[in-house]
């Protein structure tokens, strides 16, 4: 099956199955025969295409034709693979950490 999310104003507000016979011609084939006009673009579980699965609410960028998440924190910014980055790195080693914006600082809860 394939996957498609409806953007407005380059947010994702929805994301529909296409049957495979139809992946092909998917745009078309929500407009015409679903009747669900509006933009819609193809997405992937898997990453493949667009960097990210598209989920409610994540920002499709055509200039990049790829979705990602909203930012997580004013101060981190966007990798060219469409991840959010933080300031700085999260430390090495396992335990749990959160990110403390004023500080700009990984804590331990």
């Amino acid at each position: 099956m394939a996957h498609f999310a409806e953007i407005i104003d380059n947010k994702v507000v929805q994301v529909l199955v296409v049957p495979d016979d139809q992946e092909h011609r998917g745009q078309e084939y929500l407009a015409e025969d679903c009747q669900l006009h509006g933009i819609w673009i193809q997405t992937s579980y898997n990453a493949r295409i667009r960097k990210h699965y598209a989920g409610i609410g994540y920002t499709y960028n055509s200039t990049l034709d790829a979705f990602y998440p909203s930012q997580p924190y004013p101060s981190w910014t966007l990798d060219a693979d469409c991840n959010w980055q933080p300031p700085t790195s999260r430390p090495d080693g396992e335990g749990f950490y959160t990110w403390n914006e004023t500080t700009q600082e990984w804590e331990t809860p």
